[in-house]
């Protein structure tokens, strides 16, 4: 390792400089500006406290409950154990040990970059451009679930794919783990392994086909390998969950498999989040998934376009148009001018990428795509909200980049075939 870095000096120091970079901005954002704390922040907050001062888990109520996945929770909870020890209030101490899972989030990034690009270009452009993403930066100030489940998700992503490459049952077996850990953050990336292994599974039948690295084996033996190594993934998943569903059953008396707050479905009922439509009235006492469930056949059925548009373009302009703000600060922390630029050129630019990967769906890079493709489907059956796009923005700005450098790549070959004509 330290071989390669003195061989390395300028690229190590530019790494250097981009996380010294990253670094001082999250530092110099969390000291300048005063920080809100969003309603979600304060129950979050009050059920810290409930838990240490009654022993009771729960959100927004004083008996048990599993409407928030406990990853985050837990969390809080250890930094305010922290806090108590080091004499700090525990808001600024999660603030500034975000600050650090930014910055490793950035590390996990180049190495996912790395992974799917193979192109140490693509990977320090894609770490200079986190760096300086407002979105990264804002949210190291909220106490909210995106940094950690960020890093998670990153974490997770970075270990499916080395498991791809090595075909060890070990390394899917920690796939699956941090998998889960990133589930009981942010419960909507649970199914995510099992498509990604589909496409896995397509690719290694793609290579026995064109006589490559699974020659020799039939389609069967190959599928018995893949699905060994999704079924351990997804047993290890399992497992990391195991404690949060027993605890479920023993003091809820029912299965919840994630979280039971339904509440961001039933809002993504209502086109253009105009939460005064009443297509259907509301029977007295129905509970609100149920609810939901009626507005949907109601709307696909008596107001089918306007509700085709709602749950296509009108979602995915709600998710992808703007960038998550955190929880709010007061002054507005812009590092540079024309901020909303940047967000925009990497959704728009990423499209390309998007559509390149699923024609030339054999290559590496593809597992990203399927990543974007799968969590955005998932979004648009909920309320679309700024935040949601926050935890895939990392895979975005690295298809993003990847298009650049691939453009520059073929204008310098270009021109230099020019000027040795």
């Amino acid at each position: 390792m330290l071989e390669r870095v003195r061989k390395n000096k300028v690229w190590t120091i530019m790494i250097v400089l981009i996380f010294l970079l990253a670094l001082w901005l999250r530092a110099d954002f969390l000291t300048s500006v005063k920080h809100n704390v969003s309603h979600d922040s304060k129950y979050y907050n009050e059920m810290v406290h409930r838990l240490f001062d009654k022993g009771i888990y729960s959100y927004k109520e004083e008996v048990p409950n599993a409407r928030v996945t406990p990853g985050y929770p837990l969390f809080m909870a250890s930094m305010y154990i922290v806090a108590d020890q080091i004499g700090m209030e525990p808001f600024p101490l999660i603030r500034w040990v975000q600050v650090l899972i930014s910055l490793a989030s950035l590390a996990l990034m180049y190495i996912i970059a790395m992974q799917a690009t193979k192109n140490k270009w693509v990977a320090l452009l894609s770490i200079f451009a986190g760096a300086i993403y407002h979105p990264f930066i804002w949210t190291t100030g909220a106490v909210l679930t995106e940094t950690l489940a960020l890093f998670l998700l990153m974490a997770y992503l970075s270990m499916q794919l080395y498991a791809f490459r090595t075909h060890l049952k070990r390394d899917a077996a920690i796939a699956g783990v941090l998998l889960g850990l990133t589930v009981l953050v942010r419960a909507e990336f649970l199914p995510l392994f099992v498509p990604l292994y589909g496409v896995f599974l397509l690719q290694q039948w793609s290579k026995r086909k064109e006589g490559r690295e699974a020659a020799g084996q039939s389609r069967w033996a190959i599928f018995k390998k893949v699905a060994l190594l999704g079924i351990i993934t997804g047993l290890c998943l399992s497992a990391t969950m195991l404690p949060w569903w027993i605890r479920n059953i023993v003091t809820l008396h029912e299965f919840v498999l994630t979280a039971s707050q339904s509440n961001p479905f039933s809002a993504g009922t209502y086109p253009d989040k105009d939460y005064s439509d009443r297509i259907v009235p509301k029977p007295k006492g129905m509970p609100e998934k149920e609810y939901a469930w009626v507005r949907l056949k109601a709307g696909f059925t008596t107001q089918t376009w306007k509700y085709i548009k709602w749950y296509t373009v009108g979602k995915l302009k709600y998710t992808y148009s703007h960038m998550f703000f955190g929880s709010g600060h007061k002054p507005i922390y812009y590092a540079y001018p024309k901020v909303p630029f940047l967000h925009l050129f990497v959704v728009y630019s990423s499209i390309i990428s998007l559509l390149a990967l699923v024609w030339r769906w054999r290559h590496p890079g593809v597992m990203l795509a399927v990543v974007i493709i799968i969590m955005t489907m998932i979004r648009l059956v909920f309320v679309p909200e700024y935040r949601y796009n926050f935890t895939v923005m990392p895979l975005f700005i690295i298809l993003s980049v990847w298009l650049c450098i691939y453009i520059l790549q073929k204008a310098w070959t270009y021109g230099a075939r020019r000027k040795s004509a």
